[in-house]
């Protein structure tokens, strides 16, 4: 794959340096990176955020508290057309939860059940338990698998290939007639730290009980299968769905000078799981986008066009914040110009993934050399952002920032997506860059080309 888009991203490359953008936008990228490297004042909301509300799961007080609280704080800095706009979200209730190994040896497991399970009988499950490699090894052992919980024992590769097993482990392990299912937490490290995350059902197949153990726990079972053990694990889970109930995402402008109809979005998701503090994932991409917009109040920029903060509600179960500001502002995406977003932890960046036109490519890389002096001007094919990509359908360009997310994988979706994990210059470095090129492609005298 990387051969197929290596060339294109070259010939974007050399067909920016023809692009060149006026010596005024250099001078207001230093001042921006400046003004963004020495300031602790978003990190320290950022502190705040993560320290009062905790996590923010959907369909929280949390979370609700905490939108209530940014609303007001976007107030004070002196955005324009702050407010909420309604969201129907679900609603899963985690509740009591455990695993006991009860066979070959008595151990509590550290276990974390998955969002949108359904939960287990009062008394638990007690079965002998099945560990499988993949898919297809369950496939070859289905006729073991009857009446057992299954086990993936599946270890991580890249993000999107492995979490395959906590979206259709459920699903797959029911069609040959395991009575509930477990995975290897979706993740390269663990400090017996199991991983929660979205998973799914499919009509017509019986619904059963799902949850993660951690890496440890999933080897050790897999390895005393292999010495020929018996396994017999005790599952409770209090998991279940209560009806839809309502949410928000946030809206904050800058209002253009010239073109105020024209919206570039700056974003993060202000939702997280409900466990640990949501620091990672989603807090530090969704103040940090609202500090980039904050210190163009703060240094008096004016945009020709409008810059809106958006803080995405119901990402992590859902997408439902995303797919309601599509539909609710469906006859003004023609008027969006760009969305970026923030949803990789906020470490050192290097860059974006850019979703638009070959012309738009061009100008974005032109952008791009703007940041040089923080190393984070490199500009790729592509865009990973799970919110901005639900408003390519009304054509609206996409990009999300890169990072340098080694570590990301560690901890989100974990009781460890803690503030200590992140970095204020780290922070700040992710501040100066969406400043620059939501400010940057707001103002050029040219619309950004779909």
């Amino acid at each position: 794959m990387k051969r197929l888009i290596l060339p294109t991203f070259i010939l974007c490359v050399c067909s920016a340096f023809a692009a060149e953008l006026p010596p005024k936008y250099t001078v207001t990228a230093n001042r921006l990176i400046h003004a963004a490297t020495n300031s602790s004042f978003g990190f320290k909301r950022l502190e705040t955020l993560c320290d009062t509300f905790g996590p923010r799961f959907t369909g929280s007080a949390n979370l609700e508290n905490a939108i209530d609280w940014c609303m007001k704080e976007m107030k004070k800095d002196g955005f324009k057309n702050v407010h909420g706009e309604k969201v129907k979200v679900p609603r899963w209730i985690r509740g009591k939860e455990s695993a006991t190994l009860i066979e070959p040896r008595h151990r509590n497991l550290p276990m974390m059940g998955l969002g949108g399970s359904v939960g287990t009988p009062k008394e638990g499950i007690t079965a002998e338990v099945l560990v499988v490699k993949s898919f297809e090894d369950l496939k070859t052992k289905a006729t073991q698998a009857r009446g057992k919980i299954v086990l993936f024992n599946l270890p991580f590769t890249e993000y999107r290939e492995t979490v395959i097993v906590r979206r259709l482990g459920a699903i797959e392990a029911s069609k040959v007639g395991a009575i509930a299912s477990l995975i290897r937490s979706v993740g390269p490290f663990s400090m017996q730290s199991p991983h929660t995350g979205n998973m799914a059902y499919e009509d017509g197949v019986k619904k059963i009980p799902h949850a993660a153990l951690s890496l440890e726990d999933a080897e050790m079972l897999a390895r005393m299968q292999a010495r020929g053990e018996k396994l017999k694990i005790n599952l409770k889970m209090e998991a279940h769905n209560l009806p839809d109930g309502y949410s928000r995402n946030v809206i904050a402008d800058i209002p253009g000078t010239e073109h105020p109809e024209q919206i570039i979005i700056v974003s993060g998701h202000i939702d997280s799981w409900d466990v640990g503090q949501g620091a990672m994932d989603d807090g530090g991409g969704c103040v940090a986008s609202w500090e980039a917009a904050r210190l163009m109040l703060k240094l008096g920029l004016k945009p020709r066009r409008t810059v809106r903060v958006v803080l995405w509600t119901n990402e992590e179960n859902g997408i439902r914040g995303a797919k309601e500001y599509a539909r609710r502002h469906a006859d003004n995406l023609k008027n969006h110009v760009l969305a970026i977003e923030s949803d990789s932890g906020v470490f050192k960046p290097s860059g974006y993934g850019f979703l638009g036109s070959g012309k738009g490519m061009e100008t974005i890389q032109a952008v791009g050399r703007l940041l040089k002096p923080i190393q984070a001007g490199e500009i790729k094919k592509g865009c990973r952002g799970a919110d901005v990509l639900k408003l390519i359908t009304g054509g609206v360009p996409a990009m999300h920032l890169e990072v340098a997310r080694e570590k990301y994988f560690w901890f989100h979706h974990t009781d460890a997506d803690t503030m200590d994990k992140l970095n204020p210059v780290e922070f700040n470095l992710c501040v100066a860059s969406m400043a620059i090129m939501a400010f940057t492609v707001a103002d050029l005298k040219e619309t950004l080309a779909r």
